[in-house]
């Protein structure tokens, strides 16, 4: 039976209340004995358990992949089974809510953090997320999803402002915080170091209070980034409950002098307790016993998440590698994967594999060179020149490459995208004595290959977690096949990416100058080519996407439409393909990008074997958010529905017409443009009926008989002019514009 928590803080001092809203310690919160409640531990993710001990030592536990890796499964299964493995760990070692997922949009390559982070695309890091916690929450353990808002980089990431229009925090950097929001309830959200805007997120009401609470119905208590308060009177009045790590009384003190001077309202401070002690309760009233802590089974899980994972980027048909085949492992990755991300999600592992261990335990003919080192860019003339001797006698080279910690971390942007340059050395050396190279990649976030299309593969692993190893193996040799897909765009150089030009700020302030044009969105707007494009992904076997068929041509406001797709498998293995679904508006509204993602789904294929995948589009598929209306708004006319397997690789598509009575605001003035009022369905009869009784032409233009390229030039003047133009220009006589401005203002009521 629930319990009674307004009854039990009806009951509470005003100094126990406040005591609740700090930690007692760096991983606990404060009990409050008198009245029943306890205290209970929260804990680092989100890709694995990294709970302390009260001896400073942590606990031996699994890395699973992180969300680097993780995203690119486009598996909302797969991540919801990680997430209940996660959520046994956490039950089984008492520990009530798990730090993540982390789920920041990637607007930069460079950011320290972005292997901890799911991807550039809202809908992507929203559905991923959404799974995760899913997963999770099914043990009553509940996810702190962070880190909320706008924390898209490290350089001065506790007090730096991000500064962005509305509609551009709302699209990219809130909308999949809101996915997560509505489709799995978090128990918690972690706020943001940063400001935005100007406002500390720790402070911000717009975030934690109007939009999280109020529009998205979140329910949860929001804590915050370790040490992220600022002004705490402040923060609970803007809807920030719980601080972490413990403060020595020193905030709690605040409070109970803020409510004492009158300048928080104890009802506030009462909302707050209240939000955390359902939290709480839902947690310790609902034990699982069945909960098993059990590393080994779980490390299996790892090793089968990270087969989902990887992307094979490219293949000549080299992969996969021959058993029988002299092959050279080069690289201290093959020994020394790096597997995690530095930082608070660091997780000491019950073990981990390495590549080259695991091909010895199944007898494969395989040497290995070191050449390089795992933890710097460091390169020795003599390792080179071992291992291109070797080079020149295997089969085939597989290099294992890679960005170690100190170039990767967080607490640090990157200061580029390259390997390190010994690594680009060794592969450029190989290749002049060996053609057939393979590169398996370790890193968190894209990096430049210079000699991509000279190998003959290359793998991404990204982060794979502790059973990288195995998974590598499996991969390589063919007993799984690749299926993983990018949930980020690898530009050419970092010199293209989108906000190249203002990522880090000065210090102070980080303008978003790019908008809404954030990765691919942003590289297709400008037909700028990439190396390799969002949604990409090669396997051992092909596939077809066609037929795609709507359930309805028309969607109405506050209906919903399906398209589905048949997809084949044409080639002569078994493997999954990810269908990715998009939406292009095609009304000319202004400031849309060219597509955008809308859906996805895995599937699994055997060899011929043809299947349909269906996903569910609604209005909000669509849509923008429209700052005039404080609103998601799409516009009445066409849109075209798209499906393929990677954003560069359409297959097949259909036209979708869209039906709103919702109208945007027009002010009829001296200003309004003749192009405004013919794009409004509620002037536009009224104002070409006025143009064809004026004797000015008809429609949209007021040339007669002339030529083509004159008339072109005239109807694009025309759309221009505006509604003061009616007497410049002779249309119509001073009493007939003003009964036409009387009836447009009527129209627009």
């Amino acid at each position: 039976m629930a319990r009674d928590v307004k009854s039990i803080i009806s009951k509470m001092t005003l100094e126990e209340k406040a005591s609740l809203c700090s930690g007692a310690s760096f991983w606990d919160t404060k009990p409050v004995e008198r009245v029943g409640i306890p205290s209970v531990m929260v804990s680092d993710g989100p890709h694995g358990l990294r709970k302390m001990n009260k001896d400073g030592t942590t606990v031996t536990s699994v890395c699973f992949p992180a969300a680097c890796a993780t995203a690119s499964s486009f598996d909302t299964d797969l991540l919801e089974e990680m997430g209940d493995a996660l959520g046994q760990q956490c039950r089984a070692q008492n520990v009530s809510i798990l730090l993540g997922p982390a789920m920041n949009i990637k607007r930069s390559p460079l950011c320290g953090r972005n292997f901890e982070y799911i991807s550039e695309d809202p809908y992507l890091s929203g559905k991923i997320a959404a799974a995760h916690i899913r997963g999770v929450q099914k043990w009553n353990v509940g996810t702190s999803v962070k880190h909320f808002a706008a924390n898209n980089q490290e350089y001065f990431r506790m007090s730096v402002s991000s500064e962005m229009d509305e509609r551009t925090l709302r699209e990219i950097y809130l909308s999949g915080f809101e996915i997560a929001v509505k489709e799995s309830k978090p128990k918690t959200m972690m706020c943001s170091y940063n400001q935005i805007n100007g406002v500390y997120s720790a402070e911000n009401k717009k975030l934690l209070t109007d939009i999280l609470r109020g529009e998205w119905s979140f329910d949860g208590y929001v804590m915050t980034d370790w040490g992220a308060v600022a002004d705490r009177a402040k923060g609970i009045a803007a809807g920030l409950d719980l601080e972490m790590p413990a403060s020595g009384g020193v905030n709690d003190a605040k409070i109970v002098e803020a409510v004492k001077a009158g300048t928080l309202d104890e009802k506030l401070l009462d909302k707050a307790v209240e939000n955390m002690l359902n939290v709480l309760f839902d947690y310790v009233d609902n034990p699982h016993d069945d909960a098993v802590f059990d590393n080994e089974r779980d490390h299996k899980k790892a090793v089968k998440v990270e087969s989902e994972c990887a992307v094979l980027l490219e293949n000549n048909g080299i992969l996969p590698l021959k058993k029988d085949a002299k092959i050279l492992y080069v690289g201290e990755y093959a020994k020394v994967p790096r597997y995690q991300g530095g930082g608070s999600s660091h997780i000491q592992c019950s073990r981990v594999s390495n590549a080259f261990d695991v091909a010895l335990e199944k007898n494969r003919s395989v040497d290995y060179a070191k050449a390089f080192p795992a933890d710097r860019d460091l390169a020795d003339d003599g390792e080179i020149k071992a291992a291109v001797e070797k080079a020149k006698c295997a089969d085939v080279v597989v290099v294992f490459a890679g960005l170690p910690d100190v170039i990767e971390c967080e607490g640090f942007d990157r200061k580029n995208m390259d390997l390190p340059a010994c690594q680009n050395k060794l592969i450029e050396e190989i290749l002049k004595v060996n053609r057939n190279v393979v590169v398996v990649l370790h890193n968190g976030a894209p990096v430049v290959l210079p000699w991509r299309k000279d190998v003959g593969a290359v793998l991404e692993m990204y982060l794979g977690g502790q059973g990288v190893g195995e998974a590598t193996d499996m991969l390589l040799y063919g007993e799984a096949n690749p299926c993983g897909h990018l949930a980020e765009t690898f530009p050419l150089r970092v010199e293209d990416t989108p906000c190249y030009l203002s990522f880090g700020g000065d210090g102070i302030t980080t303008k978003y100058d790019e908008g809404i044009y954030v990765g691919y969105r942003y590289y297709e707007k400008k037909n700028m080519p990439v190396a390799y494009a969002f949604g990409h992904g090669l396997s051992y076997t092909t596939f077809e996407i066609s037929n795609l068929v709507l359930s309805s041509a028309e969607l109405k406001e506050g209906g919903t439409v399906t398209a589905t797709v048949d997809v084949r498998n044409t080639g002569k293995v078994a493997g999954k393909e990810v269908v990715q679904f998009y939406v292009a508006d095609k009304t000319k509204t202004f400031g849309r990008p060219v597509k955008e993602l809308k859906g996805f789904k895995k599937i699994y294929l055997e060899p011929g074997e043809t299947k349909k995948v269906s996903v569910e589009l609604d209005a909000r598929s669509l849509s923008y958010y429209e700052t005039k209306i404080n609103d998601w708004y799409a516009k009445s006319g066409e849109y075209e529905i798209l499906a393929g397997n990677s954003s560069d690789n359409i297959q097949t598509s259909a036209k979708l017409n869209f039906r709103t009575e919702r109208y945007l605001p027009l002010e009829i003035k001296g200003d309004t443009t003749f192009s405004a009022l013919l794009d409004d369905p509620r002037t536009a009869p009224i104002f070409k009926a006025y143009l064809k009784e004026n004797d000015k032409g008809s429609d949209d233009t007021v040339i007669g008989d002339m030529g083509a390229a004159a008339k072109e030039m005239a109807d694009a003047m025309f759309q221009g002019f505006p509604l003061k133009s009616l007497f410049s220009f002779g249309m119509g006589s001073r009493e007939a514009a003003e009964k036409l401005i009387a009836e447009l203002k009527k129209a627009v009521e």
